[in-house]
C-alpha cells in the first residue's frame, strides 16, 4: 500500500512539474535559436527610390519587411511583419524579448512607432501622432527616442527627436534645431548618436552626439561633405563606430567607415576601398568579422554576406532573395545595457546658460587668430527669422550668455567695426537649466580649453535676446 501511493504520488507530482519543465525547455531552445539569428530589412529590388516619403533615399521604401533568419540556415527566413503596409528600422530590446519598429499597417497610414514580441509575434503600436514617426531606439530606462517629421513655425521643416514612455505617453521633443535627426543608436556611455543633416541652409549629413534628454548636442564626425550618411552606426566590441556612406542618390550604397569612439573626427578608415560593388547595411560581430549588405559591380540585388575587414573580401554569401534587397542588419540577441546618464533638465527653468573660453580660437588645431583685422570684438546670436542681438566679448575673447531654452540660434563673430568675419556656426539650443561651455568657435571639438578662468564668467551672463537699445549701447562702447 505504501508503494502503491509513494508511485502514485510521483505521477501526480510528474504531471505538475512535467508541463512547466516542457515551457522551459521550449523557452531555453527558442531564446538560443533567436540568439543565433539576426533581423534584416528588405525592399523590393524593384522599387524606384523615388517613391520613398523622406528626402533620403532607400529610407521608408513601399513594400519594405523585416524578417528573421539564422545566417547558418538560409532556408530558417521567415517575415514578421506580413501583416503591415511596410516596415522597416527594427531595433531589439535589450533583454532580447521585443521588437521595436516604424510601419505603416496600410498602404496611405501615416508612419508610427510598433513593438512586436519575439516570442509570439504579437503587436501593439506604442506611438499614434499625426506626422510620419520613424527610427526608433530603446533608451537604457525603457523610454524610447523616435524621430518625428514636423512643419511648425520655429523649425519650419525637419525631424526632430522625441521621446516618450514605453506606453506611448509623454511625448516631448529633445532637439529643436531646423534639421533632419534620423536613425539614433545608443553608445554604451548612454548617449545617443545620431544622423543629422542642416535644412536651413542647406548643408552636410554628419553624425551628431546628444544625452537622452537633449543636452550636449555636438558633433561626432563630419565626413566629407560630398557624401552621405544613411543607417545607424553601430558600436563594436573594441571602441569603435561602423557606419555607411555613400556617394549620391543614384548608387544608394557605399562603403563601409570606421572611426575611433576616442578620436572620432581625426581617426575615418574606409575599410571597403578599393573593392568592387557596393555596400548598404553592416553588422559588427563579436569575432571581429562582420555581416553586411552587398551588391558586387554587376548590378545584382543587394544580398547577406559574411565580410572579413582584414583580407577586405565579401568571402561567402550568406542569403539572397533576387525579388529583394536588404537594406539593414541588427542581432535577434540580448545585449548589454548601456548607462543609465543622470539629468540636468529642469523644466521649470526658462533658460540655459553658454560660456565660450575665447572667441577668436578658430583653428583646427586651437591657434588663436591674432591678427587685427580678423580678431573677434562681438558675436552676433541669431534666431531662425531674426537678430536676437549683439554682444560685445570680453578683452580675453570671452562671453557668457543667458538663453532661451528650447529655441535654436546661431553664433557668427563681428569685428570691433562690425563686419562680419565667420559664421554662422551650426545650429545650437539649451535645453532647460543646461550649461554649456566651448573652447572657441569653429574650433576642433576635441580641443581641451585652456587652464584659466575667463573673464565673461566673473560677471552675470548676458541675456539674450538682447533689447535693442541694449545693443546700440554696446556698439557704442566699442567704437
Amino acid at each position: 500500500m505504501d508503494g502503491f501511493m509513494v508511485r502514485r504520488g510521483a505521477q501526480i507530482l510528474a504531471r505538475i512539474i512535467a508541463p512547466g519543465l516542457v515551457c522551459i525547455i521550449v523557452a531555453s531552445c527558442k531564446d538560443k535559436s533567436r540568439n543565433e539569428s539576426i533581423i534584416i530589412t528588405e525592399v523590393p529590388a524593384n522599387i524606384q527610390r523615388s517613391d520613398s516619403l523622406f528626402e533620403e533615399p532607400d529610407r521608408y521604401l513601399p513594400g519594405a519587411r523585416i524578417a528573421i533568419l539564422n545566417p547558418d540556415d538560409p532556408a530558417s527566413h521567415r517575415v514578421l511583419t506580413g501583416d503591415f503596409y511596410s516596415a522597416s528600422s527594427p531595433v531589439v530590446s535589450y533583454d532580447g524579448k521585443k521588437l521595436l519598429f516604424a510601419a505603416q499597417q496600410k498602404e496611405n497610414d501615416l508612419y508610427q512607432i510598433w513593438e512586436m514580441d519575439l516570442d509570439d509575434l504579437g503587436t501593439r503600436k506604442v506611438v499614434s501622432l499625426n506626422e510620419n514617426c520613424t527610427d526608433p531606439v530603446y533608451l537604457p530606462d525603457g523610454r524610447l527616442v523616435f524621430s518625428r517629421q514636423t512643419i511648425n513655425d520655429t523649425i519650419r521643416k525637419g525631424n526632430p527627436l522625441y521621446v516618450s514612455n514605453p506606453d506611448g505617453s509623454a511625448v516631448m521633443p529633445i532637439t529643436f534645431s531646423p534639421d533632419v535627426i534620423k536613425a539614433p543608436n545608443v553608445l554604451k556611455d548612454g548617449r545617443l548618436l545620431a544622423i543629422s543633416r542642416q535644412l536651413i541652409p542647406e548643408g552636410s549629413p554628419m553624425l551628431m552626439v546628444l544625452r537622452p534628454d537633449g543636452t550636449k548636442a555636438d558633433m561626432f564626425y563630419n565626413g566629407n561633405g560630398s557624401k552621405a550618411l544613411i543607417g545607424r552606426a553601430k558600436e563594436t566590441s573594441d571602441g569603435r563606430i561602423i557606419f555607411i556612406e555613400y556617394g549620391n542618390h543614384n548608387d544608394p550604397g557605399g562603403d563601409i567607415i570606421s572611426i575611433h569612439y576616442n578620436r572620432p573626427l581625426h581617426s575615418a578608415v574606409n575599410l571597403t576601398a578599393g573593392i568592387n560593388g557596393s555596400f548598404r547595411a553592416v553588422l559588427p560581430l563579436q569575432s571581429g568579422r562582420m555581416l553586411v549588405s552587398y551588391r558586387g559591380s554587376g548590378g545584382d540585388n543587394y544580398s547577406l554576406y559574411e565580410f572579413d575587414p582584414v583580407k577586405k573580401n565579401p568571402d561567402r554569401k550568406v542569403y539572397t532573395d533576387p525579388g529583394y534587397d536588404i537594406i539593414d542588419i541588427v542581432a535577434a540577441a540580448k545585449s548589454e545595457r548601456p548607462k543609465k546618464l543622470p539629468s540636468e533638465v529642469d523644466m521649470n527653468v526658462k533658460t540655459g546658460l553658454l560660456l565660450c573660453q575665447d572667441i577668436n580660437v578658430t583653428a583646427p588645431n586651437g591657434k588663436l587668430n591674432n591678427m587685427d583685422t580678423r580678431k573677434a570684438a562681438m558675436i552676433e546670436v541669431m534666431g531662425i527669422d531674426s537678430s536676437y542681438g549683439i554682444v560685445p566679448v570680453d578683452s580675453d575673447g570671452s562671453f557668457y550668455l543667458k538663453v532661451f531654452a528650447d529655441k535654436p540660434f546661431q553664433i557668427r563673430t563681428l569685428n570691433k567695426d562690425g563686419k562680419i568675419l565667420d559664421g554662422p556656426c551650426s545650429w545650437l539650443w539649451l535645453r532647460p537649466n543646461e550649461r554649456r561651455g566651448c573652447v572657441g568657435c569653429h574650433e576642433d571639438p576635441e580641443l581641451v580649453p585652456a587652464n584659466r578662468i575667463p573673464l565673461a564668467v566673473k560677471k552675470q551672463p548676458v541675456i539674450i535676446p538682447v533689447h535693442i537699445s541694449k545693443v546700440k549701447e554696446k556698439v557704442v562702447e566699442l567704437e
